[in-house]
């Protein structure tokens, strides 16, 4: 069957069209996938996840090439993704500290100060900042999802963060260890 009659018959929500791409492309995407990431079950993670998404978004999918090539493109980014949010987490670890045996006495209103200033720091962030800061802290969202729910790219979701995080560093550095570890 021609690509176009495919990609067609998936934007109607055939079945049949969606279960022959994803026979045709998941075996070479997850090798694609391995390859980035060293770990063939996380590979077929983001490869289902990518074809979850090539399916939740079928009706508005507009190609500028062939269908493979967005495939591509589309598990490379995630894979990626996926990387970064690791390396992300692993330069957090050294800030991450085990509770002590028994909390200070003024660690209560330690805390309350903390949510004060975090809330109000969140609260002065742009609302497209704050949208997306709260949707990745809040919901635990991914930027790849975010960026699918509010119909925008990955990397205006990584810049509006990259802002937010940016302010709420300079307005909470009182509260930060030296180095700044946001």
């Amino acid at each position: 069957m021609v690509e176009s009659e495919l990609l067609a018959r998936l934007r109607q929500g055939d079945d049949e069209a969606y279960a022959t791409i994803f026979r045709e492309h998941y075996s070479w995407l997850v090798l694609t996938a391995s390859r980035l990431l060293g770990d063939r079950s996380l590979a077929e993670e983001v490869v289902q996840d990518v074809m979850l998404e090539l399916w939740r978004r079928r009706e508005e999918l507009a190609l500028t090439g062939p269908l493979r090539a967005y495939l591509h493109q589309s598990a490379r980014n995630r894979a990626l993704n996926h990387l970064r949010h690791g390396r992300t987490v692993r330069q957090s670890e050294p800030y991450v500290r085990p509770p002590t045996a028994a909390p200070r006495p003024d660690a209560r209103v330690t805390s309350h100060e903390l949510q004060d200033a975090v809330a109000e720091a969140v609260s002065e962030l742009s609302p497209p900042q704050r949208e997306v800061f709260e949707m990745s802290r809040r919901d635990g969202m991914t930027y790849p999802e975010i960026a699918s729910a509010l119909d925008i790219s990955v990397k205006t979701v990584e810049a509006r963060m990259g802002r937010a995080l940016r302010h709420l560093r300079e307005r909470l550095s009182a509260w930060l260890p030296p180095g700044g570890g946001w």
